[in-house]
This record gives C-alpha cells, structure tokens and sequence, in this order.
C-alpha cells in the first residue's frame, strides 16, 4: 500500500481542511513556518501514535472551536483479497469499503482518550444494507432468511453480506460517501488484518540535537544496542547466562564460607555473598562502548556535523528497512531538511540516493527542503508541492505546472518558494520574452545604462536596459568590465515577472 493523498483538518497551521496528493517522492516546499514539517509529523502521529507519538494540545489549531483534529490518509496499491479468518476471504471492494476513486480512505481524529478510526467509502446507505459490516452472523442469517435471499455459505460474513447486497441490487444500495467506525463486528477484523498491510512509517526530524550528548550522534550502534537488548529472546538468554553465573558465583562463596568455618567459625559466622538479581542486571552497560570510528580512530560524535547527520540518516535507512523487513510491507521515508550540514557536493549525492530510494519497490520518499539545491537536484517538478499561506489564515497546497513560465520551472519554485533570485531564472525569464516576441515592448522606454565590450580590439560602450545589461554579462562572464548588484538582479527579474504577468495569454 502507498500513500496517495493526505488530509489534515485542524491540525496544527491546517484549520481547514487541506489535501496534499503524494507521489513515490514527494517534496514539500515552501517559507519558512509555513506547515511542511507539520504534514511529516501529523503522519507520524497517524502511523505511529503509541506511548512516544501521540496528540498533544498544542497540536490543535488555536483559532478552531473543535477540540479534535483528522488525519486522513487514501491509500492506493491495495491487497486484492482480505483474510479475516482461517477461512473466509473477501475483497474491499465487494465490502464497499473503497471510496468513489476506488482507494482505501482511513480517517483517524484526535483529542479524546483514544484516536477514533472510520474507513471513508462510498457505502450502501439504504436501510436494509447500510450497516451490514457491523452485524453478527445470526443477525445477518435472520436478514437473509425473512428475504428468502440464496445464499451459498450461511457459515461465512462475507458471503452472506454479498448475496444480500446483490438481492437488492445497485439502483436500490443507495451508495453514498459514509463514514464506518472500526470498533465493531467485521469492520473490527478488517481493520486489523489493513494494519498489517500498512507500510512501515520511519521520521527522521530536523530538530534532533546532533550534538554530542545526543545518544544516536554519539553512536548510532548504542541505540542499536538498546533496541536488541529489548528483544524477547535475546533477553531470554542473557538471563539464562546470568542465572548460570550466578549459581556458579554462589557455589564459589559456599565453598569458601565453608572453608572458613573448618579454621574460624565466628568469622565465616554471617557471612555471604552480595550477588546481583539477573533483573538487577544492566546489560546496557556491557555495551557502552560499542561506537563506529574511522580508519583513524576518530569517533563519530568527534566528526562534522555534517558526517554525523549523513551517518544518521544511513541508520535512519537501515532501521527503517530492517522494520519493513520484519513487517513485510512497504516503506516511506520521511526526512526534514536532509540538506542540513551538507555542502553542495554533499546535496547532490543526497539528492540522487533520495531520489534513486524513491524508485525502489513498495518505496516511498517524502522530504522537505529550504534548499533551490536540492529542489533542483531532485529534478522532476511534478514531485514538487509547494505550501503556501493565504490572506485568510489557511493553506495552499499547489502541484508545480505551468506556473508564469508556461512550463514547469525549478527556478521559478524556488523563487516562490524560498525567494531565490538566480541568474539561471533571470536567463529563463529573458528567454521567454524572446520567444514570445515580447522584448521590444518590454524594453520600451525603460531607463539604460553603459554597458562595455570589446569591438575589434577597441572599447565600444552601448546603452542597454537593466535586464539586457544583465543578461549579457551572465552569457559574458570574461568581460570583467560590467558588473551587477544582488539588488539589480532582484529589480530585474521583479520587473521582468511583472511585465509577463500581465502579458500573459
């Protein structure tokens, strides 16, 4: 199962309700505060809640009434079939428990004790259909008995509840979008037995300390460890060899009081020996020490930040792997900033294993950025989801198009996004003038200023608009003799975006 889309609802900066659709990677753009970190965690919350991930006040939007919120998920890829017991089998399709798309919508919402769970479908609503998954088998035999309905195996759930679906037939279901609780009956087995197709869901956050006093940067193999050492079996038998040296400890001190008494009674009188129990036992401490070091010995939390955020994101992978692994199913990696601590070089090697992991089966990769670097080493726009506010306090979530450009530009996400004014922009912008034959308005009456270039070995000057002067100097980088200022670039792609916008057909 992959995610498709999702839907928050007064969750956090989402008061209203706002969809993101999800590709294999999905990168979510935009200012800073704006909301793209809350999407990863809301679906940490949705895949995750449990005694470390759970709801918090603060989690609420502050200008809702509502004191609960939903995460909706559509997922798509579906299983064909459905076990719910030894021997009955059916397809989500037949229990119409799809929405009107076809995909499985869960919907969970917080701010009680408990998450409340409803699946979203496209539902039988007519009185005699509309709550069949939440019946008992000797009510569903009763219904088929009083309607004189053939049915096959009065012994199986699913079977009778599509004979009598199908004796009522399509025009009489009344299918309308309903919202079916998980608690009951079948619901309940179905619900269970999605859980185990749900894919695995691994956060990695921007705000984790990476510092040395953070446990994972000091040494991803200490968090390993502790995880191991939480193992049933593997405490199992470590508490058989704790018992076996302990008997063996209390043999030596038996032995050795009773040797004492032979030569001193009143010392060896009171005395025993001081053994820990085995669930005293720190075994933790056993393996302090395990780390990861270089070739020359220098530890991981003596590198670079940036060393230590690439190790981390690795176990981060691995561990995330080594779940889907004993889960059997997918995989989504969600990851803030990965561009944090690294220099470029270190960006687009990032970008291409991210991009490289997204294509992987049963893969997902979802990620949020500040940097134009990866935006654009990550290259498909199509990917792109660009997060925004409106004037009334809600959100915007756009799927990159045509944008100004009339094609999807990375540079023009990055303008939008985080405020990028580039040359390759500034070329893109010019380019379409050009094209569309608009540069002799666009320059028309404009103010110019003296831009030099050699003509048969002489200096000749020429008068050209901010943009032209711009544009030359960026396609003539040896000619040192005409420069221009962050804020000049800034004036003339305003100017130039400006002028497309409202020349634009």
């Amino acid at each position: 199962m992959k995610i498709k889309r999702v839907i928050l609802e007064n969750f956090r900066g989402y008061r209203e309700k706002t969809a993101i659709d999800f590709n294999d990677l999905t990168v979510l753009v935009g200012h800073n505060d704006v909301g793209k970190s809350t999407v990863l965690q809301a679906l940490n919350l949705f895949f995750n809640e449990g005694s470390d991930v759970k709801i918090d006040k603060g989690d609420l939007n502050v200008q809702s009434d509502t004191k609960e919120c939903t995460v909706t998920v559509v997922f798509s890829d579906l299983p064909e079939k459905v076990v719910l017991d030894d021997s009955s089998e059916t397809a989500l399709s037949e229990e119409y428990l799809l929405n009107k798309d076809g995909d499985l919508e869960v919907v969970k919402t917080f701010g009680g004790i408990k998450s409340k769970i409803c699946i979203r479908a496209w539902h039988p609503t007519c009185p005699e259909c509309c709550d069949l998954l939440q019946k008992k088998q000797n009510e569903l035999q009763e219904i088929i008995k009083k309607s004189g309905i053939l049915c096959e195996d009065m012994k199986s759930n699913p079977v009778m509840r599509k004979a009598i679906w199908a004796h009522f037939g399509e025009d009489r279901l009344q299918c309308k979008e309903t919202d079916i609780s998980v608690d009951k009956e079948d619901v309940k087995a179905v619900w269970e037995k999605l859980q185990s197709f749900l894919p695995v869901y691994s956060l990695f956050e921007a705000d984790r300390e990476n510092t040395d006093g953070d446990d994972a940067v000091q040494d991803p193999m200490k968090s390993a460890a502790r995880q191991f050492l939480k193992n049933e079996e593997v405490r199992k038998q470590l508490d058989e060899i704790a018992r076996n040296v302990c008997d063996r400890l209390q043999s030596v001190a038996d032995r050795t009081v009773k040797a004492l008494e032979e030569m001193d009674p009143k010392v060896a009188k009171g005395l025993k020996p001081v053994i820990p129990s085995v669930d005293k036992l720190k075994w933790e401490d056993v393996f302090k020490n395990v780390s990861v070091a270089g070739e020359d010995g220098v530890p991981l939390n003596k590198r670079g930040s940036g060393v230590r955020r690439l190790v981390l994101i690795s176990f981060f992978k691995a561990e995330a792997e080594r779940r889907q692994r004993n889960k059997n199913t997918g995989v989504i990696y969600a990851i803030e900033e990965p561009e944090t601590s690294q220099h470029h070089a270190n960006q687009l090697i990032l970008a291409k294993a991210l991009k490289k992991l997204s294509e992987a089966p049963d893969t997902q990769v979802v990620l949020t950025t500040h940097g134009n670097t990866m935006v654009k080493a990550l290259g498909d726009t199509e990917n792109v989801r660009l997060i925004s506010d409106k004037e009334d306090g809600t959100k915007t979530v756009e799927t990159v198009s045509d944008g100004l450009l009339g094609y999807p530009s990375l540079n023009e996400i990055n303008y939008t996004a985080f405020g990028a004014i580039t040359e390759e922009y500034h070329d893109e912008l010019w380019g379409y003038l050009v094209e569309k034959d608009l540069l002799p308005e666009y320059e028309e009456g404009k103010e110019t200023k003296p831009y030099e270039r050699m003509k048969k070995g002489k200096v000749v000057t020429e008068q050209k608009t901010l943009s032209h002067y711009i544009r030359d100097r960026i396609h003539h980088p040896e000619n040192k003799r005409n420069e221009f200022t962050d804020e000049e670039l800034k004036q003339s792609v305003e100017k130039m975006r400006e002028f497309i916008k409202a020349h634009r057909v």
